[in-house]
Formats: structure tokens, sequence, C-alpha cells
């Protein structure tokens, strides 16, 4: 399979490496249009627009009396999956709680000086948050528990969740993952529709403080527009594998992983940095074979040929040099000595370390949220956490004493600033007119 192969010799190396590192720009424009009439709908119609949106948009027939899921749908939900797979999320959510717990550092504290000045943290959870779920082309479960259980286990008191399944098997999955996490309601509305609903609220969807989730350009989009409205995790892309190998990895391995995130999307991002041009060779020719039986074929050659590539590194201080320039959502370290380089990766969202640490198992079993930075974002944000369903409020309590110690270079600051107002706030403590 033709693979694009370029060395650090080449001429376009550098211009190939810039084109990595600006791909969240080839992603934006051209849908705002679009997103702000979807927006502009639903904040003045709310369900009325929500139900022509779903037909419009998904091909779904809905009344709103149908937006939000029953609880009756719910359990009869439960009923038609397999035990199996039900057990099999179960364990997932098991290892999700297990992780996030973990998380669980940030308190509340008071601090009272000498002076009798008194300072410190309140630490609340968000009070509600909404998870979009999508459904489209397949369904997601494990994105609802990675998603959810953090929220719940920092508190959040209303989780809700929008899911626009065309399928009854696919929404029967979610529907269980719901009810396993924790999530309080369901409405079965998709796309930029429905987050405007839970950002603005409807007749029916509630408003919420937070959007988490993945989700398509116009998802994406939307979660944009609202921002300030209501808080968003980062902006969520296609999938993003990096796998950084030397002449010791196994061929097969990485060309599998590739292909593991490469069906997700078109707009995948799947690459290889390599110190062996040999390695490079044999994981394009891999990628040919092992693509042959893929249900999912057609969307991971249209990401490995439109997306991808294999870079040849002169040397592996410049593969992770590379690594950390393009800043991935996942790397995954396949050399000699794995955790040699573990505190030289400055920039990914998660890294997997050696050949039995496949992406996938950060997917499904390991614990850690999959929900990762993308589009190069890792350079300055980090997975979903339970510090991302957390606020702190500051507490402050100045004694008379504490104030009198304080007062000048306060009242100082405030006039260099031209804020008189403020000085004579503070001088007014002190007993001056």
């Amino acid at each position: 399979m033709n693979v694009r192969i370029v060395t650090y010799k080449d001429p376009e190396w550098e211009e190939e490496i810039r084109r990595m590192e600006r791909r969240a720009e080839e992603l934006e424009g051209g849908v705002e249009e679009v997103v702000a009439s979807i927006i502009r709908k639903v904040r003045e119609r709310g369900d009325e627009a929500l139900c022509e949106l779903a037909k419009e948009i998904e091909g779904i027939d809905l009344s709103p009396s149908e937006i939000e899921v029953g609880r009756d749908e719910r359990e009869e939900a439960r009923k038609r999956v397999d035990p199996a797979v039900i057990e099999a999320l179960e364990k997932e959510a098991e290892m999700v709680s297990r992780f996030h717990r973990m998380q669980q550092r940030a308190s509340s504290w008071f601090e009272v000086d000498e002076d009798g000045v008194l300072l410190g943290q309140k630490v609340s959870p968000i009070e509600s948050v909404g998870i979009y779920a999508p459904a489209g082309t397949a369904p997601y479960p494990s994105s609802v528990i990675m998603s959810a259980i953090p929220a719940k286990i920092a508190g959040v008191r209303k989780l809700i969740m929008c899911c626009p399944a065309r399928k009854r098997e696919w929404l029967d999955l979610m529907l269980v993952a719901a009810d396993i996490s924790g999530v309080d309601s369901v409405f079965r509305i998709g796309g930029a529709g429905a987050i405007a609903a839970m950002a603005y609220g409807t007749e029916t969807v509630p408003k919420v403080d937070k959007i988490v989730g993945p989700g398509n350009i116009y998802v994406v989009t939307a979660k944009r527009m609202v921002y300030g409205v209501v808080d968003i995790e980062m902006p969520p892309g296609p999938s993003e594998i990096l796998v950084l190998a030397d002449e010791s990895a196994d061929p097969s391995l990485i060309a599998a992983d590739l292909l593991s995130q490469a069906e997700h999307d078109p707009m995948s991002l799947p690459l290889l940095i390599t110190t062996s041009f040999k390695i490079a060779e044999e994981v394009g020719k891999e990628i040919g074979i092992q693509m042959e039986s893929l249900p999912r074929r057609d969307i991971a050659e249209k990401a490995i040929l439109g997306r991808g590539a294999i870079l040849v590194a002169k040397d592996l201080d410049q593969a992770v040099e590379i690594t950390n320039r393009i800043a991935p959502e996942h790397v995954e370290i396949m050399v000699e000595n794995p955790l040699f380089l573990i505190g030289r990766i400055k920039n990914a969202g998660a890294i997997f370390i050696g050949d039995m640490s496949p992406e996938p198992i950060g997917d499904y079993m390991a614990g850690p949220s999959h929900v990762l930075p993308t589009g190069g974002r890792a350079r300055f944000s980090s997975p979903l956490s339970v510090d991302e369903f957390l606020k702190r409020t500051s507490i402050i309590g100045y004694s008379r004493r504490g104030l009198a110690r304080d007062v000048e270079f306060g009242m100082r600051i405030a006039r260099i600033e031209g804020l008189e107002a403020h000085a004579r706030s503070l001088e007014r403590r002190m007993g001056k007119r």
C-alpha cells in the first residue's frame, strides 16, 4: 500500500512536519454560518426546532414528547443487550472509577494568620453537566462511561446526555452505558442542535453549566460558539495516534495500531515516526495486508492515504523533538528501552509504553478517560479528569488589624490604577472619611 514515507533528508521534511502542526486549522471554517443558524433556531423555538432538525438532519420523526428517553425505555434497553456486553461495560466502569477516585485530591482549605486574616479556597462540583454521545456511524458506549464517571466522582448533581443514535440496538447500548455511569436523563437529539439545547435549555432539555464529549465538526463548532454561556472541555477532534519506533519494533503491531485509529474517521491522523527505513517499509506493507479484512476498510484507507504518514527520523532525539512538535492525542513508544523516553515526551494526551500497551487498552480497559486533547492541544490541555468538573472559590476574611497592616499598599496600587473609589473603600474601613 502506498503510505507516504518522508525521511529527514527529503526536501519536504520540514513542510510535512509543519502541516501536521497546523492540522487543526484544516478542520476549521466553512460551517460557522450553518451552526449559528441552528443555535438561533433552538434558542428561539426550543423543542419545536429540535424536532425539525431531527427530521432534516438525522431523518428521524420526533415529537416533543419523545425527546426525552423515558425510564421504562431505559429499563427495556438493558433487557435487550447481551449480558456479556453489559458485564464488559460494567468492568470498564469499575476500572474508570478506580483510576478517577485517585484524582480526588483537590480540597477546600483555610488558614488564619497572626493578624486574624483568613484566607482559603472552597472546592465545589459543577452543578450540572451535559454529555454529548455521538452514535451516527457506530455506537460508543465507552465514551459515555469515560465522560460520565469522572463527573459523578467529582460530585456533579445533575448529569444529562444527548445521543442521536439512529439504530435501536445502538441506542440500547448507549442507554445501558448511561445507566451504568449514573446519567440522570437522556435525550434522543444530536448535532449542533443538541449542543444549543444543553447550553440554553428548551421546554424539555434542561440548561447545563458544562458540556463535554466528542462529535463531528458541527458539534465541535457549536461547542465553541456556546462557550461562555456554558463551559466546555478542550474542543475534541478526530482521533490521532503517533507510534514512536526503532528497529526493534514489530511492524505488524505498529500497522495494527495505526489502523485501530484510522478506522475511526477519514480525518483521523495515523502517524509513525521511526529511526529505521526498513521498519517504515515493512509497516507500509503490513498496513495494506491487514486493511484487506477490515469491516471499516473504506474509512481506514481514507485516513491512511489522506492524513497518515511514515516519518523516518535521523535518530531518537529528532524523533522525540518531532513528536513534541506534533503534540498528538496518543503516543505509543515502541523502542528497545521505552521507559527511558517517557520523561522526554512533553506533549501528548496519553503515552503507551512498550509492545504490550496498544492504544485500545486506553479506550476500554486501563481506566484513565480516553477523552483526550487533539489537534496539537496536548501542548496546553490535559485528559478529561475529575478536576474538569470542579470549581474553586477564593475565601477572604480580613480583621481590622490585618487591614491596618496591608491597607496602605492597597490604596497606593488603587490610585496608581486611577481607581479612587477603590482606595476610598479601603480608607473608610480605617475610620477615614
